[in-house]
């Protein structure tokens, strides 16, 4: 049995994650800024916590490391995104993106490292996406602020090699949850209008087409529960999470920009 800190688990994948470790035995500590909207469950156990606020953190992942005991795995998951031209982010805009996927996480992940080295070990899943390496249009800061996640979480697995400590990134292709209900949307203006529209039609269209978020839980329990084997897991539909990055990983940059806007359906 793990004693689990999830963040996020309110909703989608967070909460798809919590169910499916309480199911399989695991203590589970959850986050959300809203005890209510977390799962009632059986050795599940609600945490406010607001990825707003480093100090709020802190607090949370203090006090489910004093109820529990000793946490063995800590999942950075929670987070939210924009969708806008890139020319038209508000420099606030930007820095609430990163410090909801990016400044928050880094600060648990320290906080993570410290609790876990001081108490044997244990496994640090942090939730990026496939979109740090295959982008999507017209949500840059999203997409930056994963790809920040996902250098900073491979620079930590070269630091902490050697220990007891497992560093993983797990990467997700679109996922049919309710993230896009959720997702802030500027005013595209004139010259951006109809290519906002198009670019967002495909979202959605891939959202609804996704495999949902119990295919992400299914593997975050099998690293959770097993020795992890990769410091890297790409997860969801077949092409996206498997060919999609095979392909892209050989081409030259201007042939991966040319084939992303073809599949966004952009001039």
């Amino acid at each position: 049995m793990q004693r689990v800190f999830l963040t996020g688990a309110s909703a989608g994948i967070g909460r798809a994650t919590a169910l499916a470790l309480t199911e399989r035995g695991h203590e589970v500590w959850g986050t959300s800024r809203s005890t209510e909207r977390l799962p009632k469950a059986d050795r599940f156990h609600p945490v406010a916590m607001d990825l707003g606020d480093n100090a709020a953190v802190e607090r949370a992942f203090v006090q489910a490391c004093s109820e529990a005991g000793r946490i063995n795995v800590v999942i950075n998951n929670a987070g939210s995104g924009h969708f806008g031209p890139a020319e038209l982010l508000s420099g606030e805009e930007i820095r609430n993106q990163f410090q909801v996927l990016l400044f928050s996480h880094i600060h648990l992940m320290q906080l993570a490292i410290a609790h876990l080295r001081a108490n044997g070990g244990g496994t640090i899943i942090n939730v990026t996406s496939l979109a740090a390496r295959l982008p999507v249009p017209f949500m840059a800061a999203y997409n930056a602020a994963k790809a920040a996640m996902a250098s900073f979480t491979m620079s930590t697995q070269l630091e902490v090699s050697g220990s007891n400590i497992h560093v993983i990134d797990l990467q997700p292709a679109d996922i049919s949850t309710d993230f896009n209900d959720a997702i802030t949307h500027e005013d595209h203006g004139p010259i951006y209008r109809d290519k906002t529209a198009t670019a967002w039609k495909i979202v959605e269209q891939n959202m609804k087409a996704a495999p949902g978020p119990e295919i992400v839980a299914r593997k975050i329990v099998g690293i959770v529960e097993s020795e992890p084997t990769a410091p890297r897991f790409t997860v969801g539909g077949w092409f996206q999470a498997q060919v999609a990055p095979a392909i892209f990983r050989f081409l030259p940059q201007r042939l991966g920009v040319w084939g992303l806007r073809q599949f966004y359906k952009l001039p």
